[in-house]
């Protein structure tokens, strides 16, 4: 486990801090990932689809279990795997071809020892009833959650997309999956701003929470203090994962970004 003597409210804090690869850590291999993220305090990783980690479904045998080895010599859990499956299309082949692209990644998920998948809306499709969509969204969901059944694997729906990012049509989504291991993925977006709050939101949601994304904590047109507080409240025990911009120096910003991150959230 990361040093209590270095990082000390590991020990009362009910959540902690990890990285997902978008865009912080695009450019490192799996072995740069837990490196850094052992230098810098952060426990927990979301590897996203098409960077330079490798971790994507046409790995064979051998190499899933390697990198599911690596992971649990670490201090650095794997936690989930960021695909770009999206399920909102007016084409039925698309969204199918996206669930099974999805059951891909639930396989693989389950072979390196990862928790869940993230996948996502892209937005609301103009001239094709709302309530329709929101429906199919839901449906290709039930689907990928009846699938991770067999694999231990929760699907976690990001809150993402022009529109489809909106606490109530998210509340929907899930209402119409309508599955055990079908979640969200808290994307700390504008939207869930209300009255210089996020409480409405994340209540509206709560039932569905699985993971957590934060951005620039720096950026005070967001409350994090108050979402901390209210994840904290909620009993939120997992992590909340970093989805920042990349740097020239980043194992710098990494520090600084875990010390802020302290700040807020204790």
């Amino acid at each position: 486990m990361l040093s209590e003597r270095t990082y000390p409210n590991l020990r009362v804090r009910m959540f902690a801090l990890g990285l997902v690869t978008y865009n912080l850590g695009k450019d490192w291999d799996v072995e740069a990932l837990i490196s850094n993220c052992v230098k810098t305090g952060f426990q927990a990783v979301e590897l996203r689809t098409t960077h330079k980690h490798g971790v994507e479904p046409f790995l064979g045998r051998d190499d899933r279990i390697s990198i599911g080895r690596r992971f649990a010599d670490s201090p650095v859990r794997l936690l989930s795997l960021g695909t770009t499956c999206e399920f909102h299309s007016r084409e039925k082949k698309v969204v199918d071809n996206n669930v099974n692209e999805a059951k891909k990644f639930v396989e693989l998920a389950h072979d390196v020892g990862a928790l869940g998948i993230k996948v996502r809306p892209n937005g609301i499709p103009e001239g094709f009833p709302e309530d329709k969509t929101i429906e199919q969204i839901g449906e290709a969901l039930r689907k990928c959650g009846q699938f991770g059944e067999r694999y231990g694997v929760e699907i976690w729906l990001e809150v993402h997309g022009k529109h489809s990012n909106m606490p109530l049509v998210v509340k929907k989504m899930m209402e119409s999956a309508n599955h055990p291991l079908v979640g969200i993925c808290w994307n700390s977006n504008p939207e869930d701003i209300e009255k210089n709050s996020v409480e409405k939101s994340l209540n509206l949601l709560k039932p569905w929470l699985r993971n957590v994304h934060i951005r620039e904590l720096w950026d005070k047109k967001y409350p994090y203090g108050e979402l901390f507080k209210l994840l904290k409240r909620f009993r939120y025990s997992r992590y909340t994962l970093a989805e920042i911009h990349s740097s020239t120096d980043p194992i710098r910003l990494m520090h600084y970004y875990h010390a802020l991150w302290e700040e807020l959230s204790t």
